[in-house]
Parts: C-alpha cells; sequence; structure tokens
C-alpha cells in the first residue's frame, strides 16, 4: 500500500510564470529542494538553471528586463508576505536587493520595467502601512521616486509600451475593483480612475494595447460573468468577447491576442488576431483535454502559450500550448510514484440542491470499484478564499488521491460566494459569513446521505482559510454531522480576525466581512469560538507562526477552549511558515499528518478485492 508521501508531487509552483523577450526561455518559481526558487527553463526542453534559491525566502513574482539580460522578482521569508523586490542577472550571480524594510511589503507589477530597461516600478507600504505607494526606481542610480496612493489594496500591473503610463488595480472588495492610471512622471494629477462605474463591479486591467492608447480589461459590468473588453484612456469600454463563463487571463503578442475562459468542463484558451486582409477578428477556439490554465504567457511567435497547467488526476507542471495545432506539451514532469503506477481517480461534476432552492456545484470523487461497494468515509472539503474556486485540480499536495487509496471518498462543493459561477453567486458570501454556506455544508452532507456508498456516519471536514473557517463552523455548529474536522489556518472569532489583518486590508475587511467595532455582536454570533463548548469531534488545527492574515492568536483560542474541555485536539504550529506552506518540507509533513488523522478518526473498511 501507497504512503502519503507516494502521492506527493516531485515540485509545486507558484503562480510566477515569465517569458524572456525572445520567447526561448521560461522562468518559473518552484520548490524542488526546500523553498521556492527562481529557475529558467528553455521553452523547447532541456534542463533548468537555478538563479535564486533562499533558505528562508520563497520567490513570488518574476519578470524579465526587455533586453532579457536580467530579471526582477519579489520574495518574502517565511512566508509572512513582507515580500522583497531583487534584480538579478539571466546568467546568475547572487541577486541584488533593492528594498530594505523587512517590516513593509513591495509588490512587483506584473510587467515592471519600462521599455529601455532602466527604470524598475513596484509598489511599497513604507511611507504608510495602509498604503501601497508607486515606485519608480532608477537601475542605475538608485533613486526612487514615489507617486503616493490612498489607502487599501493597490496592485501595479503593467507599464505602457511608451514608458509613460502604469495601471494599478484598485481593489474595494472582491466584486468591486477600479483601474488607475499613474502617470510614472509624477505631478499633481498622476493617478486618476478610468472606466468609473457604480455599484459593485470588477474592472481587471490587462496588458496595454501596442499603440499605449489603451488596454485589455476584464469586466463584469452589466453581466454575471468576467467578459474580455478593451479600455481608452478616456474611459470607453468596448467588449470583445462575453461568454457565459469568467475570462480568467488574457495575454498578448505581436498582433494575436490569447485568453482562457473558465467553462465548466475546464479552461478553454481563445485566440483573436487584429484584422487585417488574410484574417477576422472573430475569436477561434482552441480546444485542450479538460484541464486548469491557471497562469500563461504567450511568446513573441503569437502561437505558443506558455503557462502552468493541472487537472485533477495530474499534478499541476509547466507546459508549452500550441495554439494552433492545439497541442498541449509538459515541459515538467511531477507526477509521483503513485500516479505514475497507477490509476487516480477523476473528480466527477455534481451539484446538490440547498436550502433556499438553489443547487451547489461540486466535484465528487469516489474511491475506486476494486474497493468494492462500500459504504465509504467521505471528506467535505472547504477550499479557502471564500470567494476563489475549487477547480479539478490536483489539491492539497495529492491529500486527496491518498485518501482515496485508503477508501475515503471527497466531495469538494463550490458553496456560495464561489467564483465562477456569477456575480449575484459570489456575492451572497459578502458580510454573511458563517450563515448561508453553512446551511450549504449541511446539505451536503444530506446529499452524501442519499448516496448507497457513502457511510453516513463517518464524514469529517477540512479546510484552509475560509475553508478552515468553515470547518469550525460545521464542528460547532453542526455537531451532530461530523465525526472529526481539520482547520488549517482558519479564523475562529471574526471580530479579532477584522482587527489583526494587515493595515491594507481594513477597507476591504469592513465590506467584505463587517466591521469588528459596529458588527461586533453580529459578527460574534457567526464565530466558531461562540460555539466551542459545542465541539465534540477530534480536531486537529494546523497554524502558521508568521501568517498575516489569519495571526495564530485565531487557533490559539479555539484550541485552549477545546482543551479546558478536555476534547481530542491536535496543534501543530510550524514557525517559519504564514498563511499556507512555502517549503517542502513543511508542506508534506503537515499535509501527511492531517492524512494520517482522517484515516484514523474515519477508519475506513478498506477493502482490496471483491
Amino acid at each position: 500500500m501507497h504512503t502519503f508521501d507516494d502521492f506527493v508531487p516531485r515540485r509545486r509552483f507558484q503562480d510566477a510564470v515569465a517569458l524572456s523577450p525572445d520567447g526561448t526561455l521560461v522562468a518559473y518559481s518552484a520548490h524542488d529542494d526546500g523553498a521556492y526558487s527562481l529557475l529558467v527553463r528553455p521553452v523547447a526542453g532541456g534542463e533548468p538553471r537555478r538563479l535564486a534559491r533562499f533558505d528562508d525566502r520563497s520567490v513570488r513574482a518574476v519578470a524579465w528586463s526587455p533586453s532579457g539580460d536580467r530579471l526582477a522578482f519579489s520574495a518574502d521569508r517565511d512566508g509572512d508576505e513582507q515580500t522583497q523586490i531583487f534584480v538579478v542577472g539571466a546568467d546568475g550571480g547572487d541577486p541584488v536587493r533593492l528594498t530594505d524594510r523587512d517590516d513593509r511589503q513591495y509588490g512587483l507589477a506584473e510587467q515592471p520595467f519600462t521599455p529601455d530597461g532602466a527604470t524598475l516600478v513596484y509598489s511599497g507600504n513604507d511611507r504608510d502601512e495602509s498604503a501601497s505607494d508607486v515606485l519608480v526606481h532608477d537601475l542605475a542610480t538608485s533613486q526612487v521616486r514615489r507617486i503616493e496612493m490612498a489607502p487599501g489594496i493597490t496592485a501595479p500591473v503593467d507599464v505602457s509600451p511608451d514608458g509613460r503610463l502604469l495601471t494599478v488595480l484598485v481593489l474595494h472588495s472582491n466584486s468591486d475593483s477600479d483601474v488607475a492610471v499613474v502617470d510614472l512622471a509624477g505631478g499633481a494629477d498622476a493617478v486618476r480612475t478610468v472606466a468609473s462605474h457604480e455599484g459593485a463591479v470588477r474592472h481587471l486591467p490587462g496588458p496595454w494595447l501596442a499603440d499605449s492608447s489603451g488596454f485589455w480589461l476584464r469586466t463584469d459590468r452589466d453581466a454575471e460573468f468576467l467578459a474580455l473588453a478593451t479600455c481608452t484612456l478616456d474611459g470607453d469600454v468596448e467588449v470583445v468577447h462575453a461568454p457565459d463563463a469568467d475570462v480568467e487571463l488574457v495575454t498578448t503578442a505581436h498582433g494575436r491576442t490569447a485568453w482562457v475562459v473558465n467553462e465548466p468542463g475546464g479552461f478553454v484558451p481563445f485566440v483573436r488576431d487584429e484584422p487585417s486582409a488574410e484574417s477576422s477578428a472573430e475569436p477561434r477556439r482552441v480546444d485542450l483535454p479538460a484541464g486548469v490554465l491557471d497562469v500563461a504567457e504567450l511568446a513573441p511567435d503569437g502561437v505558443t502559450l506558455v503557462g502552468l497547467w493541472g487537472s485533477g488526476v495530474r499534478p499541476r507542471e509547466l507546459v508549452a500550448i500550441d495554439l494552433d495545432a492545439a497541442r498541449l506539451q509538459y515541459l515538467t514532469d511531477s507526477r509521483p510514484p503513485a500516479i505514475l503506477e497507477g490509476a487516480p481517480a477523476a473528480p466527477v461534476a455534481i451539484t446538490y440542491p440547498t436550502h433556499d432552492g438553489r443547487d451547489v456545484p461540486a466535484w465528487l470523487y469516489r474511491p475506486s470499484s476494486a474497493m468494492g461497494d462500500g459504504p465509504f468515509p467521505v471528506l467535505l472539503s472547504v477550499h479557502g478564499g471564500p470567494e476563489a474556486q475549487e477547480r479539478a485540480e490536483y489539491n492539497y499536495s495529492g491529500l486527496y488521491q491518498y485518501l482515496l487509496s485508503r477508501g475515503i471518498g471527497v466531495l469538494a462543493p463550490n458553496v456560495r460566494g464561489s467564483t465562477g459561477y456569477g456575480a449575484s453567486y459570489q456575492k451572497l458570501i459578502q458580510r454573511d459569513w458563517g450563515g448561508g454556506e453553512l446551511g450549504d455544508l449541511e446539505h451536503a452532507v444530506r446529499y452524501l446521505r442519499t448516496l448507497e456508498w457513502v457511510d453516513g456516519d463517518a464524514i469529517a471536514v477540512f479546510g484552509g482559510s475560509f475553508g478552515g473557517f468553515a470547518a469550525l463552523s460545521c464542528l460547532s455548529r453542526l455537531p451532530e454531522l461530523f465525526a472529526a474536522g481539520v482547520s488549517v489556518v482558519g479564523p475562529s472569532n471574526l471580530v479579532t480576525v477584522g482587527r489583526s489583518v494587515p493595515a491594507t486590508w481594513r477597507p476591504l475587511i469592513r465590506a467584505w466581512l463587517g466591521d469588528p467595532d459596529d458588527d461586533h455582536d453580529f459578527l460574534m454570533s457567526r464565530s466558531p469560538i461562540t460555539y466551542a463548548d459545542q465541539i465534540v469531534a477530534p480536531l486537529f488545527v494546523v497554524q502558521g507562526a508568521k501568517d498575516p492574515r489569519v495571526v495564530q492568536a485565531e487557533s490559539d483560542q479555539i484550541v485552549d477552549a477545546l482543551r479546558a474541555r478536555d476534547v481530542v485536539v491536535r496543534y501543530d504550529v510550524y514557525e517559519d511558515e504564514g498563511h499556507g506552506f512555502t517549503k517542502r518540507e513543511n508542506e508534506i509533513q503537515a499535509l501527511g499528518d492531517v492524512a494520517d488523522f482522517l484515516v484514523e478518526h474515519l477508519r475506513p473498511a478498506v477493502v482490496t478485492s471483491r
């Protein structure tokens, strides 16, 4: 029988992929042997070169200079999210650190170099902890010019082809955002909002148009889903493609634009050429096997799309997609022994009815028929966010596939608040944590109990971040339904978590969760800590000591409450981790321990033959 380690991918990737200007090399961040390092690999195939590796830092973002002679990247220490900015030569050498405040966060733009490569643009909250200013860094003189931004979450995106302007995402909430255009020369009117709107609308900037007259935009204005559009500097928006699904990313190269649509069956690339005598401007669909393309860039040839691709039965890999031939080539192979040797169980898309007449979409994994007919225990896995989406990917370093091999099924729902199902569905979670979605989870258990192969008395709940909060809510407010639970960096008290988030997050938290002072009583009524005396199932809590979003006190207080009542609780704190795992060894240890905990308390009766 395979161990959990046999299901762990050989490497994991950050959402950081950048193509060299000539399209021959791809830079990315992966943890093959420790923390996330910066590597470069030929797109045509070949061995990688490691350009930057730290024992205590993880590379979070990367970008090439226009000449291709160097790269800029950001890295934080032990998951503290206080990212710093570095530059390193494309041929290697010691990285040069450009920022010097370990207690502040600097953010690298997606395309941060001016066209001449002389200037690097990034953000920093070193002036005001609650505001991320735009910093324009002269790489020759080391002089830095500051353009002040208002408090809140802002993120630099892309320097215009003429080098004059920068697009900045201004996030009011996960369903309400603006695009600011910043004049990099500064001045009294350096920052202005384009394409203003009323109400909650998502405006997400993409690459610039070639003549710097505007930029690509993803927007759900007057729609349920994110459409692809262009936006001029005067704010005129023209929709190019409006599918009944979200446009997830957009990338351009030499007259061709490629984007990806999050369809129910998987992510689908589309391609559009600029109108010419030989081609029209109609989008062309590129059909590929079912999978998820998380991040990608289009090569200068306009044919090759390089990014990170995964599925429910294969870990995420670096791939090159030929858009003309609709062919996918793997540049890495991270499959672990158990996947190479066996047939992993693919998830099935299902829906189940919930308390207010809605249907909740979910992914259902059933143990192999070789194990018999059951009944089998099931893990109810709740994704984080909550405004995010459970997708058919190889999630949690192989945890699902390992549990399936031990005779434990998995149901991973996209409860209300999840993205990918329309703006109205997403907004249902706002200022209602612990409300309607708890009913969705209760009805997930009801649905499972209708399945003949499920042991309805052996259902556990698991999640990280918001999913950890949901797990604690299930155990404390629906205690009769669950045999065990796992919370990874999960908030237990909505008042204290609202007060302890980073300063830039505080305006968003008020819109998203509620005001910890004005809404104190309501938030406490939705907090798992309020109902801790009702928890009876064994609980496993995992926490990163350097987590800036869900601080350790969130886990401390629920653990202390349970230990005072002698409830079975295991509590593991990782001193060198934050909101999730940045070190391969820690991730394998923690998720392996979670797997063992679930097997121990669900006690599946594994049958190897009929």
